[in-house]
């Protein structure tokens, strides 16, 4: 079998040969080619663009095409799969994905021609729960504002919630979505002593934490930090109604999508003193407007997207999918008779 694939500014063309080893030994012949970009913001905005628009929203580079129609296999993260390069595709028999979300690879059209699509969730679990309890400690304990403040000659002591922060212990988290992140998050911040609750339409079956409906938990929660999907049904499942019925010492973390959460509602909460703060990393436009509001805030911390870049994430993410893809290609050897 012939595997093409297209490594990026983030998993680069050594990380890409190195993941894919037990690929290679198995006998599959792999051909890596790059997705250029200028900088690591020009692929970040073909990234949105995607991740807004669909797979039809950027097309591949002509060199990236030429010959595709010979692989069997074909494993991006960032570049998008399209109809085009399906249609092109004939030999195309498994597509992977090096990410959690597939909304760069229309795999519907892919899988009906028959095509298996995987990805590979569960590989930014470590990277994001981390950061986002960072995001939680330096919001609540104003460390980066500390920062701030000391290296432009000012010893302070008085922020927005005051000249005494508040404490894990005695506070109880509220987490929106509790999947593998989600729990993730919870097991970091447990032996904290805090009281942790959680909503999940989703989530079936035991828990160590409460699960509680969505009203109960913006009510009660001092910290609150999103972990869903995003999907039309979850878009600004955060909002003015829900900011409003907050504690107003509550502090909101988003390390997952921005539009979970109505940017511009959470915006005014903040202008308002409806809540005490925020910590965000992703954004409703990437890269962040000079003018945008957040910037002139004092009671948010923000940072660039950059949960999830850590080496381990994705350097980590071919061999995850490598071997998804050899247990498929044991299941269609056997489905032969091989």
């Amino acid at each position: 079998m012939k595997c093409l694939a297209i490594s990026d500014l983030f998993i680069t063309k050594d990380m890409m040969e190195d993941g894919l080893v037990e690929l290679r030994n198995q006998g599959v012949e792999i051909t890596i080619k790059e997705w250029l970009h200028e900088d690591l913001e020009a692929l970040q905005r073909d990234n949105i663009k995607l991740e807004q628009e669909g797979s039809e929203a950027i097309a591949l580079p002509a060199e990236i095409l030429d010959g595709i129609e010979d692989y069997d296999i074909i494993i991006t993260q960032f570049a998008p799969i399209g109809k085009q390069v399906i249609d092109k595709s004939n030999n195309l028999k498994i597509l992977g994905v090096l990410r959690a979300g597939i909304e760069n690879v229309n795999y519907r059209y892919a899988e009906e021609k028959g095509t298996k699509v995987f990805n590979t969730p569960g590989r930014s679990n470590t990277s994001v729960s981390e950061f986002t309890v960072g995001l939680i400690l330096s919001e609540i304990r104003n460390i980066s504002r500390g920062n701030y403040y000391l290296k432009n000659g000012k010893w302070e002591k008085n922020y927005p919630n005051g000249i005494l922060s508040p404490e894990l212990k005695e506070s109880t988290i509220g987490i929106i979505g509790y999947g593998a992140i989600g729990q993730r998050v919870a097991d970091l911040l447990r032996p904290f002593g805090g009281r942790i609750i959680f909503f999940d339409d989703y989530f079936k079956g035991e828990a160590e934490d409460t699960q509680v409906d969505l009203d109960t938990l913006v009510r009660e929660a001092d910290i609150i930090s999103m972990h869903y999907r995003l999907t039309e049904q979850t878009k600004h499942m955060l909002n003015k109604v829900h900011f409003e019925k907050m504690k107003k010492t509550a502090v909101v973390i988003n390390s997952a999508r921005s539009g979970l959460i109505n940017e511009r509602d959470l915006i005014e909460a903040l202008q308002e003193k409806v809540i005490a703060g925020a910590a965000v990393d992703v954004y409703d436009q990437e890269p962040l407007p000079q003018d945008h509001p957040y910037l002139q805030l004092g009671n948010i911390t923000i940072t660039p997207h950059i949960a999830g870049s850590t080496i381990g994430n994705f350097a980590n993410s071919p061999k995850i999918l490598a071997k998804r893809i050899i247990q498929e290609i044991s299941n269609l050897a056997i489905k032969r008779g091989e």
